[in-house]
């Protein structure tokens, strides 16, 4: 199996190597030549499964340069319920007739980014020793994500994290999580602006070869194949506790920012997983609905990318939306390459409106669409409560909303949940006059001392910020 960038440059990677460079040279993303087919047989062989084989069976078709016991080790150091508190890792909770809820946040920090990232941890930890090096890893989050890696790295051999947050713009506890963290190797940095700040530094000390290689920056982001590629086995995963041996389609309802968690589910229904639908689920920021629903996809400016009560979906420009206009165009890199790099940096939007492959997409593909409202979101945390006794978190709300808006007799309705609702405490309290319940591992979380530093969104300062850094920086 090799990987080529989206953008059409000419090198093959092997696995590896993506999971060290992050972002392709030429600014487009890593994906692999061919998705592998699982056929009816193969499911049947993985239905019964535990998640560490599961995972192992799933990576072993993407992972060529690891040997297969050491891939196998792998999972199964990461996927324990000492870690997530469940030997099935992912389990369904059933609302109501064929909607459930898909537990992804009974990791460490307590979000779905932990399924993959602690993943990507032992990953890297095994290949750096495996060359003797290191990396630093330059990221960006809206909320989840940060604290998500920097417990997947902290205290990992010759791993260094630069992680970079919106200043003020993610919950009190979600900030909290990242800037009380003391580890030698975590290095938190709140810039003054939004995500879409935070993500477009990103790519541009990437884009930058050789201060990419002076000071080897990689990526945790959803933009590093790798962690995506480990989010597609809870799909699997999903599918095989609902569907009861039968080979029918089963939908997923996705809250969806960077187009990161559901492009996952693309590339399981590539693969040949039935998937019927996959049903994407916005905020206020709507940018991925209206691409849906119109093929425009129009970039928001920083002043109308809107705070909302579900900020981890706060984003206008989705980097994974690209991995999947690949595929749409027929992997057409040219055109790819020319509307992304050309045609959104000229225009700040394109255009696949009159265009045959976006007219066929949803049949082709199963991607529907909704976006729900702050008022959705508090109703419908009421209503799962009032009438399941469960709690959920406003991201989880919104896949609730839209996933109902789509809801059909014929497939059960898996809503990827995002986070533990003691992350949004506010818009909890809110909806339900109460605070919801905090594991006793965080008691006090909020008054620990921090360590961030605050910066303009602005590539050199980041830059020079690094490089500081690294002049007496030892792993």
């Amino acid at each position: 199996m090799h990987y080529v960038s989206t953008r059409g440059h000419s090198g093959r990677r092997q696995f590896c190597e993506t999971l060290l460079e992050g972002l392709a040279e030429d600014g487009g993303l890593y994906v692999p030549e061919t998705y592998p087919r699982v056929d009816a047989a193969t499911l049947d062989a993985w239905r019964a499964l535990s998640y560490p084989s599961l995972a192992f069976e799933v990576l072993s078709l993407y992972v060529s340069d690891i040997p297969p016991a050491d891939l196998k080790a792998i999972c199964e150091k990461t996927y324990t319920p000492e870690i997530f508190g469940t030997s099935n890792i992912v389990p369904l909770r059933k609302l109501e007739t064929r909607l459930y809820l898909q537990e992804l946040s009974n990791g460490p920090t307590l979000a779905f980014k932990d399924v993959a990232m602690q993943l990507l941890g032992n990953l890297l930890e095994y290949e750096l020793a495996r060359r003797h090096d290191e990396l630093n890893i330059l990221g960006a989050t809206s909320g989840d994500t940060g604290s998500a890696a920097e417990y997947a790295m902290r205290g990992k051999k010759g791993v260094r994290v630069f992680m970079m947050s919106p200043l003020g713009r993610m919950s009190s506890f979600q900030q909290a999580q990242m800037f009380s963290l003391q580890d030698d190797n975590i290095h938190n940095i709140a810039i003054d602006g939004v995500f879409d700040d935070c993500q477009d530094i990103v790519k541009c000390v990437s884009s930058d070869l050789e201060f990419k290689r002076r000071y080897k920056i990689g990526a945790v982001n959803s933009i590093n194949w790798a962690r995506l590629v480990a989010q597609v086995v809870y799909y699997f995963s999903g599918y095989f506790q609902v569907s009861e041996g039968r080979s029918a389609g089963v939908d997923f309802s996705v809250p969806s920012g960077n187009f990161g968690n559901i492009c996952a589910g693309h590339v399981a229904r590539m693969m040949g997983l039935p998937i019927s639908r996959l049903v994407l689920a916005t905020n206020e920021n709507d940018v991925l609905d209206e691409f849906f629903r119109s093929g425009i996809y129009r970039v928001r400016s920083r002043a109308d990318t809107l705070e909302t009560s579900s900020p981890s979906m706060d984003i206008s420009k989705a980097s994974n939306l690209e991995r999947f206009v690949f595929d749409l165009l027929g992997r057409d890199a040219r055109r790819t390459k020319s509307l992304f790099e050309n045609q959104l940096r000229e225009c700040g939007s394109f255009d696949l409106s009159g265009d045959p492959s976006f007219v066929t997409a949803a049949a082709r593909f199963g991607f529907r669409s909704g976006r729900s409202t702050h008022a959705d979101r508090l109703a419908t945390i009421r209503d799962t409560w009032d009438r399941y006794h469960t709690m959920i978190d406003p991201h989880t709300a919104d896949g609730v909303t839209v996933g109902r808006m789509h809801a059909s007799p014929e497939a059960p309705m898996l809503v990827l949940e995002t986070a533990q609702p003691i992350k949004f405490a506010t818009t909890i309290k809110e909806a339900l006059g109460r605070q919801p319940d905090r594991p006793l591992r965080f008691d006090g979380l909020e008054g620990l001392p921090r360590r961030v530093k605050v910066l303009p969104p602005d590539t050199q300062a980041v830059k020079n910020y690094i490089a500081d850094i690294m002049q007496g920086a030892t792993c």
